[in-house]
């Protein structure tokens, strides 16, 4: 079986020592209550949990999978105690508002924690995530009597979330929804139609779940801006199974069939037949997806977590294998002459793998955590030009920490089965697992694709790249002010570079969507990933400063591993944005020049 230590010394450096968490939390309201002990506490609680509770769970869920009978989904063994024991730990309303049951700490704690719980069990930890965004939705689109009817439920972890948004014949292009929601004499609705790709839309950890779905009013205007949001849940509050455990009358929503996936076998991934189904009005009507808006970005941050816990546990599995595993000699002579052979360690191509795997879950971290600050700020800032800031920033960063994580993700949990060689192909040791599971966080919550239109198209041109030049401006600020540190230039020449052809970049992707819109998105992923290297290299430039002013102390070791690691990225991976710079210059001529007859499809496109 894996196994999988929370990386806490790597998560303090991130916290502590880079971005001051410390004194990011004494600034916030409520703040005062998150001192380094309480955060220390925390996270090492929510790592013997991750390890202890979750991990053991993974590949026996994975195996076992959810089971449908009778319209009632079970998950594997252990899933639903383990779920009791978080609900008792307090977890599910760790960040939440006190005014409705939560403990009022910082969003970014409970961000640090799931990267534990996606690392360990990430089917498992679907069914509470979930939970947060359909919170996040209520608390700030629902009204008073919602609030109090479904949203201290959600947070005490009794109930859990969904979001029911995609339909048979529309993936992403919500406009094309066929759901409906009839007005009722008591202020209700009537919600008919069926939803597919529904995470944990039905199973027995909770007593209630509450589904919240995108559909539209008899009087809707055409495409999405006829989109209302309802909350439907599977009991009515006034129907719950009473205190013997007897059911009462469900709500008309019900679970038609699992599907049967590539992996996250554990998580119930649901086909939801909504059947007259009694909802209620969330926001105002027509407005639904403003509202939905709200619980995919938490989503969508949630998923780029998803990857990085994925590469993290990939990583430590993979090292542990290459330390031990001996095959061959090192080709500049015997490295462990008492053995048979060198481990795999000493050679250069695993090392290549292990670093890429290490460079991305490092500067992954790092990507999070500088994002979790802005979601506390957007949230619980005091300075409208912070908040505005923030806002802005983060709005810009949400697709990178999705798409370019997820992406980089994949590729490090694939290493981490190369590394194994043939044994990474057996499902006993549990990395072709984190394979299957890495692959779909490509795909929900928007693929990459999705999320590339949005940075490129949505967060950069229509802003006229304002937005971009907010967090260009930063970088630029931090490569003067160390222009002249000659222990950095490795780090700050290249970067400066970059971050100016990142302007040029966008600007002639601009003219050319002037004269075609194509070029956008045509453009659009290699612009990502080439945001997303430069984001990770500004921030692993950040972190070599640090480290190196923390030299010449008992803790060198691990300062110079940050070094090096920062110079491989720098060096093997960074050079990877050429490639992308290359492909984003050279337009979309070539991928919209090719017949319909040269694709065999009998038509024109």
């Amino acid at each position: 079986m894996p196994d999988y230590q929370a990386p806490l010394r790597d998560l303090r450096f991130v916290m502590d020592e880079l971005l001051d968490f410390p004194g990011h939390y004494s600034r916030l309201p409520g703040g005062d209550d998150a001192t380094p002990d309480v955060v220390g506490a925390i996270l090492e609680e929510g790592a013997r949990f991750s390890r202890e509770v979750l991990l053991p769970l993974n590949q026996s869920g994975d195996r076992e999978g959810c089971l449908l009978e009778g319209g009632e989904v079970k998950a594997p063994r252990g899933f639903k105690e383990a779920y009791r024991q978080y609900i008792e730990g307090g977890w599910p309303g760790l960040a939440a508002e006190p005014e409705f049951g939560g403990q009022g700490l910082p969003h970014s704690l409970g961000m640090a924690l799931s990267e534990m719980t996606c690392a360990t069990n990430l089917a498992w930890g679907m069914y509470p995530g979930l939970s947060h965004g359909a919170a996040d939705a209520l608390r700030h689109h629902g009204s008073e009597e919602q609030k109090a009817t479904y949203l201290t439920k959600l947070v005490e972890g009794v109930w859990t979330g969904t979001m029911c948004l995609t339909e048979p014949h529309c993936g992403t292009d919500l406009g094309l929804i066929k759901t409906r929601a009839v007005p009722a004499d008591d202020g209700g609705y009537d919600i008919s139609g069926t939803k597919i790709f529904i995470s944990a839309g039905e199973h027995d950890l909770a007593e209630n779940i509450v589904h919240l779905v995108l559909a539209k009013l008899p009087d809707a205007p055409e495409g999405s801006k006829g989109i209302s949001l309802f909350v439907v849940p599977k009991y009515l509050p006034e129907d719950l199974p009473d205190e013997n455990g007897n059911p009462g009358a469900r709500n008309g929503v019900s679970c038609g069939s699992l599907e049967h996936k590539m992996g996250i076998h554990g998580n119930a991934t649901c086909v939801m037949n909504f059947d007259g189904a009694r909802g209620y009005l969330v926001g105002r009507p027509h407005k639904g997806l403003a509202c939905m808006f709200t619980m995919m970005n938490v989503a969508r941050i949630g998923v780029g977590i998803q990857g990085l816990g994925l590469m993290e546990a990939s990583f430590q599995n993979s090292l542990a294998y290459a330390r031990d595993r001996l095959q061959m000699r090192a080709l500049s002579g015997a490295k462990a002459p008492a053995k048979p052979a060198d481990p795999i360690i000493v050679h250069p191509d695993v090392r290549r793998m292990l670093l890429t795997q290490k460079a991305f879950a490092e500067g992954g971290r790092m990507l999070v955590m500088y994002t979790a600050q802005l979601v506390d700020l957007v949230e619980h800032g005091q300075d409208p030009a912070e908040r505005e800031r923030a806002e802005t920033l983060l709005g810009l960063l949400t697709p990178i920490v999705k798409a370019f994580l997820t992406e980089v993700g994949f590729e490090a949990t694939n290493e981490g089965v190369q590394v194994f060689g043939g044994h990474g192909f057996i499902q006993e040791w549990g990395m072709e697992q984190l394979v299957r599971d890495a692959r779909i966080t490509r795909l929900y919550e928007g693929t990459t694709g999705i999320q590339a239109l949005d940075l490129l198209g949505r967060k950069v041109l229509m802003s006229q790249g304002e937005t971009l030049k907010v967090f260009t401006k930063e970088i630029h600020q931090f490569c003067k002010a160390e222009a002249d540190n000659p222990a950095l230039q490795e780090f700050v020449a290249p970067l400066a570079k970059l971050n100016a052809e990142w302007g040029e970049l966008t600007m002639g992707v601009g003219m050319k969507a002037m004269n075609d819109r194509e070029e956008v998105g045509a453009a659009s992923v290699d612009y990502l990933m080439y945001s997303g290297y430069v984001t990770l290299a500004y921030l692993f430039a950040r972190a070599a400063k640090q480290s190196q002013q923390s030299l010449g102390g008992e803790e060198d070791a691990f300062y110079r591993a940050k070094l090096d690691t920062a110079r491989f990225f720098y060096q093997r991976l960074l050079p990877r944005t050429r490639a992308h710079a290359e492909m984003i210059k050279a337009g979309g001529a070539s991928l919209m020049a090719i017949s319909a007859e040269d694709f065999g499809l009998g038509f024109e496109i």
